[in-house]
This record gives C-alpha cells, sequence and structure tokens, in this order.
C-alpha cells in the first residue's frame, strides 16, 4: 500500500469514527430534546406509534404483516403497537379487501390529528433549532439524512 493510499485509509476510518459518533449523539440528543421540550404535543404519541401513523398516512391502509416488513420490525412487536393505538382511538381495523380473512389498519381522525400535531410541533423545534443555518445548509442536511435513511433501510432489508 502507497503512503497516500494508508492516509486515506486512515482518513477514511477517522471519518467513519466521527460518523459514528455523531449518529449515536444525534439519536440520544434527538429523544432527550423530544422529552425535555416544554410543548406536550411532543409527548401525545410515542416514537413508535407516531412512525406507524406516519407510514399509514402516506401508504393507506396495511395489514399487520405488510407494515412490520415495511418498519422492519417483529410482526408480534407490531401487533403489541397496533393494539395499543387500536385501544386509544387512533387506528381502526377493518377486512382485508384482498384476503376476507384477515384485517388491514388505517389511522383514524384523531390518530392523523395527533400524529399532525406532534409533526407540527416536531417542525417548528427543527426549526427553532436550525434558524441560524442557511436555507442552503437545512436542504443539505436534509439530503444527506435522506440518504443516510435510505442506506440504513437498504442495509437492514439485504438477505
Amino acid at each position: 500500500m502507497s503512503d497516500d493510499q494508508a492516509k486515506r485509509t486512515e482518513s477514511d476510518e477517522a471519518t467513519l469514527g466521527r460518523i459514528e459518533t455523531e449518529v449515536a449523539l444525534l439519536m440520544r440528543l434527538g429523544e432527550a430534546t423530544r422529552r425535555a421540550t416544554g410543548s406536550a404535543e411532543h409527548r401525545v404519541l410515542d416514537r413508535a406509534a407516531y412512525v406507524i401513523l406516519r407510514h399509514l398516512d402516506a401508504t393507506g391502509p396495511q395489514n399487520v404483516s405488510a407494515l412490520a416488513a415495511r418498519l422492519n420490525l417483529d410482526g408480534s412487536t407490531v401487533t403489541r403497537q397496533v393494539s395499543a393505538l387500536q385501544r386509544d382511538g387512533l387506528i381502526a381495523r377493518a377486512p382485508d379487501p384482498v384476503d376476507g380473512r384477515g384485517t388491514v389498519i388505517s389511522p383514524t381522525p384523531a390518530g392523523l390529528h395527533r400524529m399532525a400535531a406532534v409533526r407540527a410541533a416536531r417542525t417548528r423545534l427543527y426549526g427553532d433549532i436550525l434558524a441560524d443555518w442557511t436555507p442552503t445548509d437545512r436542504d443539505t442536511l436534509a439530503t444527506l439524512l435522506t440518504r443516510l435513511n435510505q442506506a440504513l433501510d437498504t442495509r437492514t432489508r439485504r438477505p
């Protein structure tokens, strides 16, 4: 290996180490920020409920198996989360039009209302946090986070 290649490898490892640290901090600080925010809107849904409702809003009614596959979660985990959402009146079950033996779940108006409130509160929060960033920097961050999430999703779906 040439000196230039060795320097690039060291540089790449250092960069990847920084990325690992920053992602770990992002996850910890994101949750801490949500908990510490004074607005009750942030706490009307837990993270799992929010993600399920966002997904159902974007894609329409689904059965639990499809939802679990899309969210890369175990079916029993999603079943428990869906049961809690149904108990709270945030999702409804209906017969599956493709397979009458099963059911599909969809958000209720109350579920969509809570999800929208959380989304608006989070959007305001990030607007405040990123207020001194330029629009270009905010757009770059959004683009890079999208790419990172897509890469993570692709990685977790490999057989």
